[in-house]
């Protein structure tokens, strides 16, 4: 069936091999042919043909019964990163920081009400939820969705809120309208953001904001930490004086490079 309020260039079948990429989630790495039609509404010739196009392209595999993704889908989220540039401006400066407070560096970007990791300098450490690029956590309950949520226009961040999160996780705090605003005005006010907690036990963090030339807010930079091992007097005045440094840094660079064309040899 076509979807519905679609333009006349709508292709149909991309979003429903984008639908059954999307349809393998966390704990689900194998998936039947009847799963994958079931979980994406299609039916199961339209879900098979899918699934091996996406086989003979290298994203799928067969296995044990089912279908698998092969790590060749990570090519569509680096596509993104690589375009941007973005990873390749900040890398330094993270892995700086991350040698100076020992503690893990990512970069995350909104979508929807959603936060959305597209760098990240890591330590071995065992957290409560784990990160990688392409993880999506609620953008209101971390330090990272509170930078970016605080950019936004105070309508804007109502209707961003209203849509449903994609995470797959119900965050520890649930905050009210006033309580919501609240925090975000504070977190304009002070520039930076903290999170203690809030999305889920032992996840504890500050966050800045990266801006381009015009002084926009375009991503937002962190320092993670175990609650167990750094009280928040040590992430508030240790590390954050170290982030906002960073995020400066990145930001001046991010700022040159847009200045500069990009050419790519043959």
């Amino acid at each position: 069936m076509a979807r519905a309020d679609t333009g006349p260039d709508f292709i149909e079948a991309l979003a429903r091999g984008l639908d059954v990429i999307k349809a393998f989630r966390p704990g689900r790495p194998v998936m039947t042919l009847t799963e994958v039609a079931t979980a994406t509404g299609l039916a199961r010739p339209t879900a098979r043909r899918i699934l091996l196009t996406l086989t003979e392209l290298g994203y799928a595999r067969a296995e044990r019964g089912g279908f698998a993704l092969t790590p060749r889908v990570l090519e569509l989220g680096v596509s993104y990163v690589r375009s941007m540039g973005l990873w390749e401006v900040a890398r330094p400066h993270l892995e700086r920081l991350v040698a100076r407070t020992h503690e893990s560096s990512s970069i995350a970007q909104l979508d929807g009400s959603d936060i959305v990791y597209v760098a990240r300098v890591a330590v071995p450490k065992i957290v409560t939820l784990s990160v990688q690029i392409g993880t999506r956590f609620p953008a209101l309950q971390t330090s990272l969705g509170k930078v970016l949520l605080a950019a936004l226009p105070p309508a804007e961040v109502e209707r961003v809120l209203a849509e449903p999160s994609r995470s797959g996780i119900t965050p520890r705090w649930q905050p009210g309208r006033e309580e919501r605003e609240s925090a975000l005005r504070a977190v304009r006010a002070k520039g930076w953001a903290l999170t203690d907690e809030e999305l889920a036990l032992g996840i504890r963090s500050v966050a800045a904001p990266l801006r381009d030339g015009l002084g926009n807010v375009i991503a937002a930079v962190n320092v993670n930490a175990h609650a167990a091992e750094t009280p928040v007097e040590k992430l508030t005045e240790e590390h954050l004086p170290l982030l906002l440094k960073t995020a400066s840094a990145i930001s001046a660079d991010w700022s040159q490079y847009e200045t500069v064309p990009q050419v790519t040899a043959s």
